[in-house]
């Protein structure tokens, strides 16, 4: 267990997903009183050492971080800033300076952008984070283009095509999903379609997750208690969970194994697992949690390996291994459960493993906001809770054997 602090609050946290074997996490902060940064953290897994490199987000409190899936020195933020209202020359008055007018009646409008980390940044080679000149001059992001989302409302998160080139993004803002096409040098995003969430009130997307299964054209939302599946290509609805939990979703996974399922979590303190082809009713539900749960992730490698955070403090390890694509302690495809006469009867009855908890982690002392698998290494991952602590944990060594072996 690993503990670096960040010093500044912090909710935005995700892992380095391009071509590196290094175990690397990305921070965004949120501080209104200084310039927001992105913190680099790296892992050396043989030495246990962790090195922290900052880097200066000055656009403003960083809400949502995301890793291009090709390009490591690549990521996109969503981040709040301040608009001020447009007013002509004759309503500021000749004796006004424009900028005494901002703060008075400027709006907050949460923006999302892309950005280009500094050559030396991409690899871990850089200066050890103690040096001086590191941290007291950090360098900026380079801004590569901005996700012009203006027009259609606040944006809450930007997820990349999982597997993609880098070359496509999704941004949700508001009621509206948006997919951009980015060019080569990522310097120009443009809108190639949409989708609008359609009802009564002020509908907003919570949150959404690029499915990577059906050559990456199935997405899922959540607004408010509701979940929603939508086909890219046409960028119509293909299925809805009215009620998938009694208060507000907060985040969504899908398995990385199985195609259909997809797991949720929320306000109502309780994480779903579901079969989209069966919506009536979640497959399994987890109830471990005594606060709202903020953050779901499935194991990239071994999906039964399922992790949750929560603001009662909490990160929660879980064994789902029977609604895993290894049931029986080895992967087993779908059509593998149902083609029962065919499979060999001469051991003894084969039954679903059990679920279980497998451990509970409570070093941090505020809502765990995020928790995320480590892209190099399957038994490795973090979690970031508001205060800035980073905590970085493994899975426990027999549990790793028993999968493994």
């Amino acid at each position: 267990m690993y503990q670096p602090y960040l010093v500044l609050q912090a909710r935005a946290l995700t892992s380095q997903t391009a071509e590196s074997d290094a175990i690397r996490f990305l921070v965004g902060t949120q501080s209104l009183k200084f310039d927001n940064q992105i913190h680099i953290i790296d892992f050396d897994d043989e030495n246990n050492i962790i090195s922290k490199s900052v880097l200066q987000h000055q656009a403003g409190e960083i809400w949502h971080i995301s890793a291009s899936p090709a390009d490591k020195a690549v990521l996109t933020t969503c981040y709040n800033k301040s608009e001020a209202p447009a007013l002509s020359l004759s309503q500021l008055g000749a004796s006004v300076f424009p900028a005494q007018v901002v703060s008075s009646e400027s709006r907050v409008v949460t923006c999302g952008a892309v950005w280009r980390m500094p050559p030396e940044w991409e690899s871990g080679s850089h200066e050890s984070p103690d040096d001086p000149h590191n941290s007291h001059n950090p360098q900026n992001l380079e801004l590569l283009c901005h996700l012009d989302n203006s027009s259609h409302g606040n944006a809450s998160c930007v997820l990349w095509e999982p597997m993609g080139d880098g070359k496509h993004v999704i941004s949700l803002a508001d009621n509206h999903a948006l997919l951009w096409d980015l060019t080569e040098s990522s310097t120009q995003a443009t809108i190639s379609s949409s989708a609008t969430l359609e009802g009564k009130g002020q509908l907003k997307f919570t949150a959404g997750k690029w499915s990577p299964h059906h050559n990456c054209t199935q997405l899922a939302t959540a607004n408010d208690t509701a979940i929603r599946g939508w086909d890219l290509r046409t960028m119509s609805q293909i299925y809805c969970i009215e009620n998938a939990h009694g208060q507000l979703v907060r985040d969504l996974d899908f398995n990385p194994n199985k195609q259909y399922y997809l797991a949720s979590c929320g306000d109502d303190c309780k994480v779903k697992f579901w079969d989209v082809r069966n919506i009536n009713e979640p497959v399994k539900t987890l109830e471990e949690h005594s606060h709202w749960v903020w953050s779901v992730r499935f194991n990239h490698s071994h999906d039964q390996l399922v992790l949750t955070g929560s603001s009662d403090s909490r990160v929660i390890l879980s064994n789902m291994v029977s609604i895993s694509s290894e049931p029986f302690g080895h992967l087993v495809d779908d059509d593998d459960l149902s083609d029962g006469e065919d499979n060999h009867q001469d051991e003894k009855t084969q039954e679903p493993l059990q679920d279980s908890i497998i451990s509970t982690y409570e070093e941090h002392e505020d809502s765990v906001y995020a928790v995320e698998w480590s892209s190099a290494d399957p038994w490795l991952f973090a979690s970031l809770s508001y205060d800035g602590r980073l905590v970085i944990n493994r899975v426990p060594r027999a549990l790793k054997y028993h999968i493994l072996l």
